[in-house]
Parts: C-alpha cells; sequence; structure tokens
C-alpha cells in the first residue's frame, strides 16, 4: 500500500530507459554474432524477463555498470521459457525460439496466463512454423524451421507479433514478405526496425503494409545506447500539468516512440510545455478538456485520464478498443478506479469520455497494472485528500523507480 498526499510538484528528473528499445536490443544481440554492449538498458522486471530468456536460450549476459555485455548465440534452451509478465517477450522470442529446429515451449506468469496468444500461434503459421498453445493460451510451443515466402498478418490486435516476426526474418530459409493489414502502433514497428538497422539487419517498410526481409543476413555485435522513455515520461509530465511545473530529461522530440504524442494532448488541454533538445518542461495551467486519437499509443491513455480528470468539461479519448488485453482490461479498470477518486468515465463504443473537475480523496487497486498504479498516483497530487494505493509495486514493471522520482519532485510527501 502507498499513499500520495496532495503535494505542489517542482523539480527536474531524468527519464527512466526505454524498455520498449531495451527489450528489442536483448533480443537482437542474443542473435548478434559477436559481444554487443547496451547501455542504461534500466531495471524494470520487463527488461529483467528479457535477459532471463535470452540466456536461457544459451546467449551469455553480464551486467558492468550500467551496461548489459552480452554475447550473442542461441541453442536449444533445457527448460520452458519464462517470460515473466512481459507481453514483448512472450510475443517477440516466440518467433526468435522458431530459428531452431528443435520444439521450444513459452510461457509466463500472472495477468500473461489470461492474454489471448491466438495471433501469435496464427502469425507463427504464416511463416511456416510449426506452434501450438493451450487452447489459446499459454503455454506455447513452437518448433522452426522458419520457412520465408509470403506471410499475411493481422496487425489489428497487437504490434508486438510483428515485432518478433520482423526481428526473426533474417534466419528465414528464404527471403520473406510479411503482408499486415490494420496494422496499429506503427511507432512501435519503427523501433523495431531502428534496433534492428542498428545491429546490421536492413527491413524494406512499404507504407507499413508489406514488410521485405532479405534471408541470410546478420545481426553483428554493435554499441547501443537506450534512449529515455516516453511512456514513463508522459506520467510525469502530466504531473508537472496539473500540480505544478516539471523538467524531464533524457526525452527527445525526435524519438520515434509513439508516446511522445503526449505533448500534443499536454498542449490541447492548456498546460504550458516548454520542448528542448534533450528535455521537456510541463507545467500548469487553465486546463480544459481535449480530444485525443490514442488508437497507435493505447499506453497513454492512463496518463491521459490523469490529465482530463483536472480538465475544464468532458474529454474524449479514442482508441479504447486496444485496452482490452492489457495488464488488466485498462478501459474498466480506470473507469472503476477513477469512479473511487469521484470522476465519471463513459465507454461509448471505442472512445472514452472523461468528466474532469479534479479528485477526491479515496483507497485505489492498481489492478497489478504498472500504469494504473502510476495514473492513481498521479492523480492523488492535485486531489483533494489522500489517495492510497493497493498494489502499488506493480510499477517496478516498467518503472521501478518511480514513487521515489515523484517523491524528489514533491518534497518526499508520501508514505508507505
Amino acid at each position: 500500500m502507498k499513499k500520495v498526499r496532495p503535494s505542489q510538484v517542482r523539480g527536474n528528473i531524468q527519464a527512466p530507459p526505454s524498455k520498449s528499445f531495451a527489450q528489442r536490443a536483448v533480443a537482437v544481440a542474443a542473435l548478434a554474432e559477436g559481444t554487443s554492449e547496451i547501455l542504461f538498458p534500466g531495471t524494470s522486471d520487463d527488461v529483467r524477463a528479457a535477459i532471463n530468456v535470452a540466456r536461457q536460450l544459451g546467449a551469455t549476459v553480464n551486467l558492468s555498470g550500467f551496461s548489459l555485455i552480452i554475447k550473442g548465440g542461441i541453442m536449444p534452451p533445457e527448460s520452458v521459457l519464462d517470460c515473466g509478465e512481459a507481453g514483448l517477450s512472450i510475443r517477440m522470442f516466440s518467433s526468435l525460439a522458431a530459428v531452431l529446429d528443435t520444439p521450444v515451449t513459452l510461457t509466463g506468469r500472472g495477468s500473461l496466463l489470461k492474454r489471448p496468444m491466438n495471433v501469435v500461434e496464427d502469425s507463427l503459421r504464416a511463416m511456416g512454423v510449426e506452434c501450438s498453445t493451450e487452447n489459446g493460451y499459454l503455454p506455447l510451443t513452437v518448433r522452426g524451421p522458419i520457412r520465408g515466402g509470403t506471410a499475411q498478418v493481422d496487425g489489428s490486435f497487437s504490434s508486438q507479433v510483428l515485432t518478433g516476426m520482423l526481428i526473426a526474418a533474417p534466419f528465414a530459409e528464404d527471403d520473406l514478405k510479411i503482408v499486415v493489414s490494420n496494422l496499429k502502433s506503427r511507432p512501435y514497428i519503427d523501433i523495431t526496425i531502428a534496433v534492428m538497422n542498428s545491429f546490421g539487419v536492413k527491413v524494406e517498410n512499404h507504407d507499413y503494409k508489406e514488410f521485405y526481409i532479405k534471408s541470410g543476413q546478420r545481426y553483428q555485435a554493435a554499441r547501443y545506447s537506450v534512449e529515455g522513455d516516453w511512456s514513463a515520461a508522459a506520467f510525469l509530465l502530466v504531473a508537472g500539468a496539473v500540480a505544478g511545473k516539471v523538467r524531464v530529461e533524457n526525452i527527445s522530440a525526435g524519438s520515434p516512440q509513439a508516446d511522445k504524442a503526449i505533448l500534443d494532448a499536454l498542449r490541447y488541454s492548456g498546460a504550458f510545455v516548454t520542448v528542448d533538445e534533450n528535455a521537456v518542461t510541463a507545467e500548469k495551467g487553465a486546463l480544459k478538456s481535449f480530444d485525443f486519437d490514442a488508437t497507435d499509443c493505447p499506453d497513454l491513455f492512463p496518463p491521459l485520464v490523469s490529465l482530463a480528470a483536472y480538465c475544464r468539461g468532458t474529454s474524449r479519448i479514442k482508441g479504447v478498443g486496444r485496452l482490452v488485453h492489457k495488464e488488466s482490461n485498462r478501459a474498466a479498470t480506470l473507469r472503476q478506479e477513477f469512479g473511487k477518486l469521484g470522476i465519471g468515465i463513459v465507454l461509448d463504443d471505442d472512445t472514452m469520455q472523461v468528466t474532469g473537475g479534479g479528485c477526491k480523496g479515496g483507497n485505489v487497486f492498481s489492478h497489478d497494472d504498472h500504469r494504473i498504479a502510476m495514473a492513481c498516483a498521479i492523480a492523488a497530487l492535485g486531489a483533494a485528500g489522500n489517495v492510497a494505493i493497493d498494489g502499488a509495486g506493480a510499477v517496478a514493471k516498467s518503472y521501478p523507480g518511480f514513487f521515489e522520482d515523484l517523491a524528489k519532485v514533491t518534497a518526499g510527501q508520501h508514505e508507505k
């Protein structure tokens, strides 16, 4: 249980490393020829899960200061691959395991066991890979090789499946063309391709509808620095917008990360936003309701709801359909928990309507969802009373230092 008191926000914070970049870099380095160095990978649970799977697949991974030293080369694992609660890891490493010509079983924990794996199964079979699940859920077993040719993929559910296919594609027996319909979260595919390029593999992207990867390419060892995480920074920036002023460093507006779109939402709401070369400052203004399409950046829903809670009028956020199969059903969870704080949320087809006016104090539950925990903590900063968050430890999944960083800009006004 973590108690967050109403607090004024003021100060500078370093954004933590992007787990989206770090997990991809770990996976690619595990496949690379030679020894790679990944700088500033972070310590989130999701990155730790990726490191664990890479080790189980035979890569040598050691921590040296703020860097990971990874000697690439994978082999059949001796046991079931445990992806923890990392959705990206299960979808990414299932394709990587198909590089091998022996059966490999992958599983996970917690909410990951409740997430459907049908799309993963269908996508792997489209590449000629043998794949089976437990009635559409984990555990999942794959057996390569990847045949190549043309694979049809439905991109409406998640871009993470395509990420795994792209990373594994150079190891296919023949060149691979991936034809994607209705791709969501395109910026995450930009991240995947950027990481692949950094390790020497090229992808032809034809308007996000067709991707062509030449067989026989091999990843080369590289020294790779992980950039700051816009998904985490979004919460900190909203904190400044609703409760004072904060400068978040180690983030760039030129990043391919989808969640940099928080800048648009902040501006629409009337917050004051200043963008520098490697930092962004957000300051409280006369906040008003806003309309925002989060279809390509669904992880922004929780901080957007925290922002909308303090905006005058009703804000409308599109893309609710992307929230069902997260760590929780975030649409229902946000409505339930923010309802406890006096904020009305209506779900209208693919749109979430949030009526602001400010939060009251109360007790909330994270549903063991890291982004729900952070959203409630940010909402507490401007509340009329204290907010106690049950399951606040869930933040370790993506941002282990969240509450410590929040204390730095609120004079430590929180309790365990």
